[in-house]
């Protein structure tokens, strides 16, 4: 795997500007890394924007909006995966994982995280004391 990895780093304040930083930065790699299947790209980048988008817009210490958090995200685009690794130093997010499902036709929200366990074959939370770190995992299939 070693050569054939490409990786984009990128850290900022949680806000929507560190999420088109995310996605410019996905952009770059996806030109160096013309073995991703358009499908994959699509579907990655989703999971991707949707996980930085909640932590822009979840992203703050309880009780404190303007507090400052910080995220940083590391890509990776591999020969056989993709794997996006989020760090924020934000409250711990609680999620109730088995409660996550596609909302109803008439929802307006509340499709992020289903979406983003949908697209990928694994999808990891932690959080503690200091923050919360998000997973992503996208298996490709094997190379011709």
């Amino acid at each position: 795997m070693g050569a054939d990895r490409s990786t984009a780093h990128v850290a900022g304040l949680a806000g929507p500007a560190f999420v088109e930083h995310v996605l410019d930065a996905l952009d770059a790699l996806w030109e160096a890394s013309p073995h991703v299947t358009p499908e994959d790209r699509t579907l990655f980048a989703l999971a991707v924007s949707e996980v930085s988008t909640n932590i822009a817009a979840h992203g703050e210490a309880e009780g404190e909006p303007d507090a400052g958090i910080t995220v940083e995200v590391d890509i990776a685009v591999a020969a056989d995966e993709l794997v996006a690794t989020f760090v924020d130093t934000a409250d711990p997010a609680r999620i109730d994982w088995d409660a996550v499902t596609m909302p109803g036709v008439d929802s307006e929200s509340g499709r992020g995280l289903a979406l983003t366990t949908a697209v990928l074959d694994d999808f990891e939370h932690s959080g503690d004391a200091t923050g919360n770190t998000w997973v992503l995992r996208r298996r490709l299939a094997p190379l011709a």
